[in-house]
Parts: structure tokens; sequence; C-alpha cells
């Protein structure tokens, strides 16, 4: 029996020899039978092109590197602050980093809090969006909070939830953060100014509602509707069709509107943003229209008025009131879930549209938040470089 199985084992070695035998001969015949081909010359050796190499239409830093135009030419620090415990955390501390441009004093400088999106590290957000280099011209500080991975997965604030231990201890830890620079710093505590995309967005709403009397105005890009979601579950559905309640209602339910100080808005949006629906940033210009006493509960003017043009591909609205622009609507045709006129080599950037980190600072730069309050809980602050 052993030896029928080794007959069998080697005839079908040996006819598997044969085969691959025979392909090799037939290939071989192949080849010699097909006519020569004329030897190419030897081609010049192109330098390959990295991403971030290659020149964007219409990126005015097409000869930097987008990272060298990203911290522009002034000091960037990374470093962490301490904030106010939350329930359930022994310590809590906010990692940011912090631009201030060379060449300005200190001493009264404005300061910019940049809320970084889903997926998104706060280098990203500061090179897609340009904004350094426009802290560099105008003269203004730029703080980039960044959210933990231990504390999301994808890096999301908790914008759709104000407890103390989501949403409500994030904004009280860029507050903390906010009131530790202007000390430490000396910067303008009448002109700190809020900009967010996407959750970013939505957690700077939550702090412009909820803490009017640190900040100036706010720059909200692709955000979600405010005061509706109370859960993750909720706020995808928010940002998938936006709120079901009336929006400036919504804002009578989490504050007295005849107390708030008002709170300037620009607000942009893609028409084709597929994340969040552009429904969202309609009811955003309602409810920041309702916070700053333009609109009643319903939603309907009652004071100052609206202006509405087209052009270039954008729509832009303007609530209009004592001769002052207050809340600034702006729809790009065509630009998805991306930051318009940004650095399309970074992720959720775009250089599509209008340049949104010039129009924001262009409508932020003109308010002052009169009888800024003073900082509650001082931590100085020593950022170090990275």
């Amino acid at each position: 029996m052993a030896k029928s199985l080794t007959k069998l084992w080697l005839g079908g070695l040996k006819r598997l020899f044969a085969a691959q035998t025979e392909l090799a001969r037939d290939t071989l015949k192949r080849a010699a039978a097909r006519p020569a081909r004329p030897v190419a010359k030897p081609a010049a050796k192109l330098r390959s092109k990295t991403r971030r190499e290659t020149p964007r239409p219409g990126a005015r830093e097409s000869r930097v590197r987008p990272r060298a135009a990203a911290w522009a030419s002034g000091n960037w620090a990374r470093s962490f602050h301490s904030a106010p415990a939350a329930p359930g955390r022994l310590v809590n501390h906010l990692s940011y980093g912090l631009y201030v441009p060379s060449g300005h004093a200190l001493a009264g400088m404005p300061l910019v809090v940049m809320l970084h999106g889903c997926k998104q590290s706060i280098d990203e957000f500061a090179e897609g969006t340009r904004m350094n280099l426009l802290a560099d011209r105008y003269g203004f500080a730029v703080v980039y909070p960044e959210q933990s991975k231990h504390v999301h997965a994808h890096r999301c604030w908790h914008w759709y939830d104000f407890s103390d231990r989501a949403g409500g201890a994030e904004a009280r830890a860029v507050v903390s953060l906010v009131d530790a620079l202007v000390a430490t710093y000396e910067f303008d505590a009448g002109r700190v100014y809020l900009a967010g995309l996407s959750a970013g967005a939505g957690l700077a709403s939550l702090l412009a509602v909820h803490h009017p009397n640190r900040f100036a105005a706010v720059a909200l890009h692709s955000g979600p509707a405010f005061g509706e979601a109370r859960s993750g579950v909720a706020g995808m559905d928010v940002m998938r069709r936006g709120t079901r309640h009336e929006p400036a209602a919504l804002i009578d339910a989490a504050v007295d509107v005849r107390s708030y100080p008002g709170m300037p808005a620009i607000i942009f949006h893609g028409d084709a943003d597929h994340v969040v629906s552009p429904e969202n940033a309609e009811q955003l210009a309602l409810q920041f229209a309702r916070l700053n006493g333009l609109v009643d509960a319903e939603g309907e003017r009652r004071s100052g008025e609206v202006r509405e043009e087209r052009k270039a591909g954008v729509v832009t609205r303007d609530y209009i009131k004592g001769g002052r622009r207050i809340v600034r609507l702006c729809r790009v045709q065509g630009l998805g879930h991306e930051w318009s006129g940004g650095d399309d080599a970074v992720p959720f950037h775009s250089s599509k549209g209008p340049d949104a980190s010039a129009r924001a600072w262009e409508f932020l730069r003109y308010q002052r938040r009169l009888g800024a309050a003073e900082p509650l809980e001082v931590v100085p602050v020593a950022a170090r470089r990275a």
C-alpha cells in the first residue's frame, strides 16, 4: 500500500514538472518570435511632488509649505491648561496651541479662540484655515484648544450636552483657559472672539449662549443649530435636518433674552454639505438674531432690517440694527462640509468659496465686549514650545 502511494505521488510530481517545463519552453518561443523593440533613452529623473508641495489653484501661499504658512513668522507653542475638575475626573487638563504674532505688543492684543471639528487636530485646523497668517497681518493672538482622544475617540466636542460631565465641563475648561491667557499675556478681555468648525462651532454656540460676558462675537462654520439635542443620537438628528422646534424659542428656553448682553455672529455654511444640513445655518441665524433682540420668540422680525445679496456663488444675508451689522449669514454654493477658502490639502477644508478666515476676522475685529467680566479664577500659564 505504501509503495502504491509513493508511486502515485512521484508520478504526479513528474507530470507537474513536465507541464511547467513545457510552459516555459512555449514562453521562450513566443518571446523569440516578437520583433525587437527600440531601446528607449533613459528619461530625465522627475522630482516627485508630495501633496504638500503641489501648488493648489487659487492658494495665495502656493510657494510656501502649508505647515510653514500655518505657523507663519510668529511664535507657536503647545501646552496644557489645568481647568477646574469635572465630575468623574480627578484632573481636567486641556491641551492647546497658542500662536502669537511677532512685532506686536502683547498688552491689549485681541484673542481668537479656534475650536476644531471632529477628526481634526489643532495643527490641521491651524494649517487648513490659515488663521495664523491673518494674525501676523493684523496683530491678534490665536488659541486652539484641543479635544482629547481619551474624552472622545474622534476628538468631537460634546456640543449637544451642557451637563457637568460633558459639554458643560468642556465649555468651562475653555473659559478657564481664556481667563488664564488674558491674565498671563494681558490680552484685551473685551476683544476675545470665538470661531469653530462643525462640532467646534457647536461648542462655540454653547459658549456664546452661556458665557456671553467672556466673548465679544462669534464665527460659526458648518455648525449645528443650538438647544434641541441632548444626546449624541439627537445631535445626529439635528445635524441631518435641523431642529424640530422653533429655533428662536429654543434660545428663550436656554437664557433670559431680556438680560442677555447680545452676541454678534457671522455664520458660514456650504449648500452641498451632507454632514450638517444647511437648514442648520438658517436656524442659527434666527437664533443669534433672537439673542440680539432682532426677532421675537416665533422668529418674526421686530427691529432692524434684513438685507440679502447674491454674488459670486455666495448668498449673504445681513441683520442690521442701528446701522450696524449684527448677524451675517453666508451660504456658499457647491461647498461641502469644509472650511470655505481654506487649504484643500487638509481634510475638511476647501479652496472653494470665499476666504472664511478673512471674512470672519473682518466681521469680528469691529466688535468689542464693553464691561467684560474680570477672570473669576486666574491660573497663570507658561506656554512651552512643542
